[in-house]
Parts: C-alpha cells; structure tokens; sequence
C-alpha cells in the first residue's frame, strides 16, 4: 500500500467511525463525561479517578504543583483533597492530556516516538501560552483555552499511533496529504472523545482561521497560542506569518513588553505543572 493508499485508508476508516482508542483510554473517557454532567457529585469523581492509578497519582501532583500550592501550604496526599484543591475543570484538562498521552505511548518506532514527543511539547506549551493570553489578552474562559489547547492536536497524535502499520506514512509531504487525511481525523476523534462542539469547532478552524482585531474569541487564543509557542509541532507546515495588517493592529493589543511577559509566564506555567502534564 502507498501513501496515498495509507492516508485514503485511515481517513475512509475515520469517517466511517471506525477510530481505534487505546484500551486505557476508557475509564478517562467515562470521568470526562462523568465531570460535563453538571450533577456529577465529587464522590463519584474520586471514584472514578482512584480507578485509574496513573490518574489518580497525576491529580495529586497537580495539585502539589506551584501551580496550585502557590502559597506552599502542606502537601497533598489523597484523591478527595486533590481534587479539591484542582477542581473539575483543571481535572478535566488533565484527563485530556492523558487520553493525549495514550495514543502517543502506544508507538514502536522510535523516530516516531520521538516525533510524538515534540508534538506534545508543543500541545503544553500551547496550552501554557493560551491560558495566559485568555487571561490577558482575549478573555475568554481559561480553562476552556487550557483544555482546547491540550487536545487540539489529538489528530495529530492519532496518525502517529497509526504510522508504524505503515512505513513512511509521515515522511515529507509536499502534496500535503497528512494534513488532509489528519483534517478528517480530527474531526472524528473529537467526536469520539465527546469534546463539546464549541471545542472542536474552534480547533477544526485553525488550520484556515484568520486572527480577529482585536483577538476576542477562542480560536483567537488557538492561533496566537500556535503562532507564540517556542515548539514546533513537527507535522505538516509551521503557522503561517500573520498578514503585515494584522500583525502591526497586534502591536497595539500585544505590545513587545507584554509578550515577553506573556511567554515568560506560560514557560514558567509549564515547569510549574511539569511533574503533572509532562510525565
């Protein structure tokens, strides 16, 4: 089978909805729908996180990370009291990044391994970068900007874990058949992992979406994330160099100053949360 042939194969497969999770992604997956409902009780949360070890043992990092023991109060040691101090929707970004993760961990070669490495250095620092210009510069919900910013790529991460049944599935594209293939992707792994449409909309926009002035919106946040973000994503091409236009009205929302202050403290977000998100 050809390259062609590969890409036409798994994207037929995805539309079709035939989307292969890891086995470990299960018990995530029923936390995160477990957390949208909005008369999920923390019992039931703790639950369902004590049954992912791996899980249970991040949540408890996270919440002793600076992040989140900014005034290094006593050490967390248990689920109840991790959860407490993180929050749901801190909770639901970090199950993101595990599902992430899965896929990522199930690869066998090792360029490809390490490719998936970069792509989830880039995922972090995105996700630190666009928690800080929701805060500073959009305002839009943070957590939101964090958890899209997490599984924006997930597509991404999907054809990955795929490209060991095909060899040199990944290599250089010039006609730019990865990016086509991980479009169709995308959209269906999304939906797979019950990511709400205002999410997913947002992230399926970003390869062809333009940067509003002032930038207000959550693919807003996405783009200006993507286009700050000192990782590169090693699939298909770098972010486009916004229009002369919109990069001078950037100058008067992000002065020179306030970017560097921007990237400053998402880089420092991200050794913050290291021990949680990285691992």
């Amino acid at each position: 089978m050809n390259r062609l042939e590969a890409f036409g194969y798994i994207a037929a497969q995805a539309a079709r909805g035939e989307i292969a999770l890891p086995t470990s992604v299960n018990a995530a997956l029923r936390l995160q729908l477990a957390l949208d409902d909005p008369a999920c009780h923390i019992d039931d949360a703790i639950k369902l996180v004590l049954g992912e070890p791996l899980l249970a043992a991040r949540v408890v990092a996270l919440s002793n990370s600076a992040a989140f023991n900014r005034k290094g109060d006593n050490a967390v040691t248990s689920v109840r009291s991790a959860v407490t101090r993180v929050g749901y929707r801190s909770l639901q970004t970090l199950v993101a990044s595990l599902v992430v993760r899965q896929f990522g961990n199930r690869i066998v070669d090792p360029a490809l391994r390490a490719k998936a490495e970069q792509l989830w250095l880039h995922t972090v620092h995105v996700a630190a970068l666009a928690d800080v210009l929701a805060r500073r510069v959009t305002f839009v919900d943070p957590d939101t900007a964090m958890f899209a910013s997490i599984v924006h790529e997930v597509g991404g991460f999907y054809l990955l874990s795929r490209a060991d049944e095909f060899p040199g599935l990944l290599d250089e594209d010039p006609e730019k058949w990865a990016e086509l293939c991980e479009e169709v992707v995308s959209r269906e792994v999304l939906k797979k992992l019950f990511i709400p449409a205002s999410v997913s909309g947002a992230i399926l926009a970003l390869r062809d979406g333009m940067l509003n002035m002032p930038p207000s919106t959550l693919l807003d946040t996405l783009l200006l994330a993507n286009q700050f973000a000192p990782v590169a994503s090693p699939l298909g091409a770098p972010p486009p160099p916004m229009p002369a236009h919109a990069d001078s009205a950037l100058d008067f929302v992000i002065d020179a100053a306030s970017l560097a202050s921007i990237v400053a403290e998402s880089a420092e977000q991200v050794r913050s949360m290291s021990g949680a998100l990285l691992v």
